[in-house]
């Protein structure tokens, strides 16, 4: 019988440049027993004023623009929200705790690559998120 109140939920959304917002979460492992504040300063420290490139981070993209033409208020960042604990499964893809993810993400940090999402180059071979 596993505990999953020591799982860790990281929280992001999608906000457009006219401020409409989509939510997206995953669930890591914590068998370390993290305390989520540590998390928190870790992802923080990794990210620019909290934004992030999802695919980089291997986190599902929550664009709000998949299902439609992209406008100028698209861009491609995705906005860090929080981690806190979690009584729900893990469901990260790639099978990571959070200290694996933590860890990768903190391998980014200053060298996040953007690119433009009315440019279809930047879209190739990538799977995304609804």
């Amino acid at each position: 019988m596993g505990d999953t109140m020591n799982n860790i939920e990281f929280r992001y959304y999608y906000r457009d440049g006219a401020n409409f917002k989509k939510l997206g979460s995953v669930v890591f492992s914590n068998p370390e027993q993290l305390d989520p504040r540590v998390i928190d300063t870790t992802l923080r420290g990794s990210f620019w004023d909290d934004l992030f490139i999802a695919h980089q981070a291997r986190v599902p993209e929550v664009f709000l623009y998949l299902d439609g033409p992209f406008s100028f208020d698209d861009h491609c960042y995705h906005e860090f929200v929080a981690v806190e604990a979690s009584d729900r499964p893990s469901n990260d893809e790639h099978g990571r705790t959070v200290a694996e993810f933590a860890s990768e993400v903190a391998g980014l940090r200053g060298r996040w690559q953007e690119f433009d999402p009315n440019d279809s180059h930047s879209w190739a071979g990538r799977t995304l998120a609804a």
